[in-house]
């Protein structure tokens, strides 16, 4: 699913006309309406998060759906020991998990998280 389409089925989900949106988010409705049909790049930062606070929608997953990092993401990485974050990215790189591994992946690392 692109980044416009998910914003598209988001803004559906919750009534909003793209008039109604864009004056929530503060951006011009055409070029919502842009977006929402990938003829324009994904906007900034700063407007996904906006977009993801009215929508009720993930900040993050949508930034990364745009095909952006996301500011805090590489704030955090960069704060970590430089090894440790290249052993992280070797070890997935290239690597396509399923769904129910990523679930295990992410379960295991929340519960170091609440052990530390």
């Amino acid at each position: 699913m692109s980044f416009g389409s998910r914003i598209r089925q988001l803004r559906k989900d919750h009534e909003l006309t793209l008039r109604e949106l864009a004056q929530r988010v503060g951006i011009d409705f055409t070029y919502l309406s842009k977006i929402e049909n990938d003829r324009a790049p994904a906007p900034s930062e700063e407007t996904i998060r906006a977009l993801a606070k009215v929508l009720e929608a993930d900040a993050d997953e949508l930034v990364l759906l745009a095909n952006k990092i996301p500011a805090n993401f590489e704030q955090d990485l960069l704060a970590r020991p430089e090894a440790q974050v290249a052993e992280l990215y070797r070890s997935m790189s290239g690597k396509r998990y399923s769904n129910e591994e990523w679930k295990a992946i992410l379960d295991l690392l929340r519960e170091k998280g609440t052990n530390s």
